[in-house]
């Protein structure tokens, strides 16, 4: 499994990011076990996502990102202010993985 090792790694990857539009938001519903598996299968499908905390989550952005990111055993790329970007290398063959 390619981890994120560098600040260099880490900086390309919230470049690759900056275009995507969030795919989930996150609200006073926190963390389900339906969101978990939806993220999961995005991240097995697109390796990055990003998604947006609202203002009505129980915890701040931060929080619910590493959580996410425990719970998925995926790595958290950036928090900004309210935007989450998080990263796993796809286990699937023959797959474009990410280069960064």
């Amino acid at each position: 499994m390619k981890r994120i090792e560098t600040s260099k790694q880490r900086s390309n990857l919230r470049s690759l990011a900056a275009n995507l539009r969030p795919i989930m938001q996150i609200g006073k519903g926190g963390i389900t076990d339906n969101l978990l598996q939806s993220l999961s299968e995005a991240l097995e499908a697109r390796e990055l996502i990003k998604l947006t905390v609202l203002e009505t989550a129980e915890a701040p952005a931060a929080a619910i990102a590493d959580n996410l990111a425990e719970l998925l055993d995926a790595e958290v790329v950036a928090v900004i202010g309210r935007k989450a970007i998080l990263y796993r290398y796809s286990s699937r063959d023959h797959f474009a993985h990410l280069e960064f």
